[in-house]
C-alpha cells in the first residue's frame, strides 16, 4: 500500500473502462501518434497492462497499430464528428469521383489505408455499381485491391512489412499470396507512375485500375475505377492518375508527393523529384501507355 501511495504515482483505475478511457484521452488529437511507453508513461499504468489493453483496443478499432506508433482508429475518430481529415479528402475528391464515373461509365471508389485493409470513403457508380461488391464504411485486404497497392507503393518496404505481417492470405486463385511477389508488383506500380491493377484479385470477374492520393510525406488515399474484367482499363488509366494527382494539388498546394527509388538491395527510399525528370503532368502517347502497361509472358496486368 505504501507503494501505491508513493509520490509521483497513483493508485491504477480498477475499473477497465476507466483504464480503456485513461488510454483514450492520452491521445490529444486525431493525429497523434504514441508507442507503448508513451501511453504507459502518460496514464502511469503499468507497462503491461498498456499493452494488454492497447491490443484490445486496437482489436475493436478504437485505435491503429502501425511502425510508427499508435492512433486513433476508425471508431474513435467516427465519435464526435473527428474523421480524422477524411471530410477534406471527400471534398477535394467527390468533383473528381463525379467526373470519373460520368466520363467512363465505371464504379468510382476513394478510399484511404488502414492498417492491412483499405477501408472505403466514397463509391459513385451507375448501373454497374450493384455488381461491384463494396461500400462505403467496408474493408478490404490492402494487398488484393489496386487501391491498397496503390498506396502502398509509396510506403517503405518495411512499413509495408509491419502492416501487412509475415503472411497475406489469398482471396482468389490470382490473389497475391507472399511478401516477396508483393514487392515486386509494388517496384512495378512505382515505375508506371504509380498506376495499379487487379484483375480478379479481389473478387471474380471484377478487375480495378488505381492511383494513390499523395503529399510529401507519402500517400493519404487513393482513387480508383472498378469494372468487369473485360473493360479497357488502359483507356481509363490517365484519367485516374489525373483525378489523383488533382485531388493531391487541392489538398496539398505547393507541396511535391514524395517519391521513391529502388536501392541496390531492392528496398526504396523517399526523394524529391527533380526538374530535369518528366512531370506526371505530361501527357502520355499511346507508346508511353504501352510501355507503362505492359503485360507479363502470361497476358495479366502487372
Amino acid at each position: 500500500m505504501a507503494e501505491l501511495m508513493a509520490p509521483g504515482r497513483r493508485e491504477t483505475p480498477p475499473s477497465m473502462v476507466e483504464r480503456m478511457t485513461l488510454i483514450l484521452d492520452a491521445f490529444n488529437g486525431p493525429s497523434a501518434r504514441l508507442t507503448l511507453e508513451d501511453v504507459a508513461r502518460r496514464t502511469r499504468l503499468p507497462r503491461s497492462t498498456a499493452h494488454r489493453i492497447l491490443d484490445q483496443l486496437v482489436r475493436q478499432r478504437w485505435l491503429s497499430h502501425h511502425s510508427y506508433g499508435y492512433g486513433l482508429g476508425q471508431r474513435a475518430l467516427g465519435l464526435g464528428g473527428r474523421d480524422g481529415g477524411h471530410g477534406k479528402i471527400r471534398e477535394a475528391a467527390a468533383p473528381l469521383l463525379h467526373e470519373l464515373q460520368v466520363t467512363t461509365g465505371l464504379v468510382a471508389h476513394l478510399a484511404v489505408l488502414d492498417g492491412a485493409e483499405v477501408f472505403y470513403l466514397d463509391k459513385l457508380g451507375g448501373r454497374l455499381a450493384t455488381s461491384v461488391p463494396s461500400r462505403v464504411g467496408g474493408r478490404a485486404p490492402a494487398h488484393s485491391t489496386a487501391l491498397g497497392k496503390a498506396m502502398l507503393a509509396w510506403l517503405e518496404p518495411e512499413q509495408v512489412d509491419a502492416l501487412l505481417g509475415p503472411e497475406i492470405t489469398r482471396l482468389t486463385s490470382r490473389t497475391i499470396g507472399e511478401l516477396g511477389t508483393l514487392h515486386q508488383e509494388l517496384h512495378r506500380i512505382r515505375q508506371r507512375r504509380g498506376l495499379a491493377f487487379e484483375r480478379g484479385e479481389s473478387f471474380p470477374g471484377i478487375a480495378c485500375v488505381a492511383a494513390a492520393i499523395r503529399g510529401a510525406e507519402g500517400p493519404v488515399a487513393g482513387i480508383s475505377l472498378v469494372g468487369d474484367v473485360r473493360a479497357p482499363l488502359e483507356n481509363v488509366a490517365p484519367l485516374v492518375v489525373t483525378a489523383a494527382r488533382e485531388a493531391s494539388q487541392v489538398l496539398f498546394p505547393g507541396s511535391a508527393p514524395a517519391r521513391h527509388e529502388s536501392t541496390g538491395r531492392g528496398t526504396a527510399r523517399a526523394r524529391r523529384p527533380a526538374a530535369d525528370r518528366p512531370s506526371d503532368r505530361e501527357c502520355w502517347s499511346a507508346e508511353t501507355m504501352n510501355r507503362l502497361l505492359a503485360v507479363d509472358g502470361r497476358g495479366d496486368w502487372m
